[in-house]
């Protein structure tokens, strides 16, 4: 009977600690996503707070400020369709993971219906491309923006001011 009452109270106290430690494994879980979602709250107020400014000046990132700089050119003669979108995609994947093209062109696609002129996008990403580029990195910007207008459905003109333009914030001499 010792024997028996022995091996009731060892069964007992594992149950109890197994009880337990389950118990603590759930807080931990609870506390990480608590912190989880605290720290989602606290980038996402961050991004709002950037997007509040202006889309452009919430950029930080030279793909992103690239995918928008040629989604803004392309894009102003009309709306973006889902294989100009393809080819921008295409173009952006050749310079980025594919989370990065993801978070990229969704961001161009907003920031660039939110500023209805690609002047003033030119005007505030080209100088901060400049800057972050070296110059055979900026020419293929330039035959970046060209090969998305080329692709898709209908060839796009780009106007020559706003390559011109372009070329000239990049920091190209233009004649």
């Amino acid at each position: 009977m010792p024997f028996l009452i022995a091996v009731l109270g060892v069964l007992g106290a594992a149950a109890l600690w197994w009880y337990r430690m389950k118990a603590m494994n759930d807080a931990a879980r609870e506390v990480a996503d608590v912190v989880g979602r605290v720290q989602g709250n606290i980038r996402r107020k961050k991004l709002r707070k950037q997007a509040a400014l202006s889309p452009l000046t919430a950029i930080d990132d030279p793909v992103v400020a690239a995918a928008t700089l040629i989604a803004s050119i392309v894009f102003e003669n009309g709306p973006i369709l889902p294989q100009r979108e393809a080819v921008m995609r295409s173009v952006i994947s050749e310079i980025a993971n594919k989370k990065k093209t993801d978070e990229a062109v969704v961001y161009a696609k907003w920031a660039a219906s939110q500023i209805d002129d690609a002047t003033v996008v030119i005007d505030k990403l080209a100088p901060f491309l400049r800057e972050r580029l070296d110059v055979a990195e900026r020419n293929d910007l330039l035959q970046m923006v060209n090969r998305v207008a080329q692709g898709g459905e209908q060839r796009l003109q780009i106007s020559d001011q706003r390559i011109l333009r372009l070329r000239q914030k990049l920091g190209f001499e233009v004649n």
